[in-house]
């Protein structure tokens, strides 16, 4: 599994797929840490709003925490290329479906 790991990350060594593991394992538990954070702050935490708004607001969040903790621990540019492909990816859906209802 940790070569399939390397050789889809494109990484040489064990330490680098530990590292980016550790960046996963690190943000979400930041975002959850967040909304527990959010839900405590706020009295409106249980409302379909703070549900809607909590996830359109965390996307971002989220892909900045990555960021940062890539930055953190030496792996910026990893992170930096998965977050351009992840954003490719998704405008490419959108602009799929674009195309198929003009």
């Amino acid at each position: 599994m940790i070569e399939k790991l390397k050789e889809r990350w494109k990484v040489k060594s064990l330490m680098d797929v530990v590292i980016i593991l550790v960046v996963f394992a690190l943000t979400g538990s930041t975002v959850m840490l967040m909304r527990k954070w959010m839900a405590a702050e706020f009295d409106w935490a249980k409302s379909d709003w703070f549900t809607y708004s909590y996830y359109w607001l965390i996307i971002p969040i989220y892909n900045l925490i990555l960021l940062g903790y890539g930055y953190i621990f030496g792996k910026f540019n990893f992170f930096w290329e998965f977050e351009k492909r992840t954003f490719n990816r998704v405008k490419a859906i959108f602009v799929k479906e674009k195309s198929q209802t003009a």
